[in-house]
């Protein structure tokens, strides 16, 4: 089978980080993250603002490997770090005085990965 090839150099430089600071700091969510990021575009995840809604709660670190979308609604603030956001998910998770990150930023904050849910 052919092995699918990001590129997007944006998208090769946070797979290669991850997988540094999961070897670095010996932690498996930041290699799992990156895995999931090296799917192809088609099978990438997409999550929707209900569905983080629905599975956290208030003040909870969600990462997203891959987009979030804005369909739904959202009633609690949340910090959610992902690879994109469509501008109308940004404009939710901001109303509900929560947080939109890249997951570099994210690993760059937490380098352990303490309490960060992955979704999707």
């Amino acid at each position: 089978m052919k092995k699918v090839r990001a590129a997007n150099p944006e998208l090769i430089k946070l797979m290669r980080s991850l997988r540094k600071e999961s070897q670095k700091n010996k932690v498996e969510i930041w290699c799992y993250i990156a895995d999931c990021l090296s799917h192809s575009r088609s099978r990438r995840v997409a999550v929707n603002v209900s569905r983080l809604n629905r599975y956290t709660k208030k003040g909870e670190t969600v990462a997203v490997p891959g987009k979030v979308l804005g369909a739904g609604k959202i009633d609690h603030p949340i910090n959610v770090a992902a690879f994109a956001f469509s501008d109308q998910a940004r404009t939710k998770i901001l109303g509900a005085k929560g947080k939109c990150l890249s997951i570099l930023d994210l690993m760059k904050n937490n380098p352990k990965g303490a309490n960060v849910k992955v979704i999707g």
